[in-house]
């Protein structure tokens, strides 16, 4: 998507989509008030460009340490490909999990499904993994903990 397929409006209403959002009782017409847009206009415009696939979905980034979970393991896991999508489904499901996607293999590497499972405690994770693992048949899994988080920050697009 190069910058000249989309609108003035449409690059400021992005802008105020990757900022902090607003913990009101309407934060849409806040951020609508910072474009300088009506509410309605401002949700028009937002299923507009995830209609049109320029955005693919608005989310919370969670600050795992500063909610207190201080540990975090990355589970790769070796799911049959013709269960993938139900597996993946069932565990993004879990609330220990903030992400879930699917990878290909490799020779040496047979991990196709991944999963960032948080926990107070090296325990509670490992308790976690084998929960998951039992509930959707799954045992093959290799577990790598976060030793150092070196950035979190997401993509920013439009600014000056």
């Amino acid at each position: 998507m190069s910058e000249e397929q989309m609108s003035d409006l449409d690059k400021k209403i992005i802008r105020v989509l990757q900022g902090d959002f607003p913990i009101v009782g309407e934060p849409y017409k806040e951020l609508a008030a910072r474009v300088g847009i009506s509410e309605d206009l401002f949700l028009e415009r937002v299923a507009a460009l995830k209609e049109e696939k320029k955005i693919r979905k608005m989310g919370a980034v969670l600050r795992h340490r500063e909610v207190g979970f201080s540990t975090n393991v990355l589970c790769a896991w070796e799911v049959p490909a013709d269960r993938l999508d139900e597996v993946a489904r069932k565990m993004s499901e879990s609330p220990s999990v903030s992400h879930c996607y699917d990878r290909d293999t490799k020779p040496g590497w047979p991990y196709n499904l991944y999963t960032m499972v948080h926990g107070h405690s090296m325990d509670e994770c490992e308790a976690i993994a084998g929960t998951l693992a039992r509930e959707n048949c799954v045992e093959n899994r290799v577990m790598m903990y976060t030793k150092k988080e070196w950035k979190k920050t997401s993509m920013k697009y439009f600014c000056e």
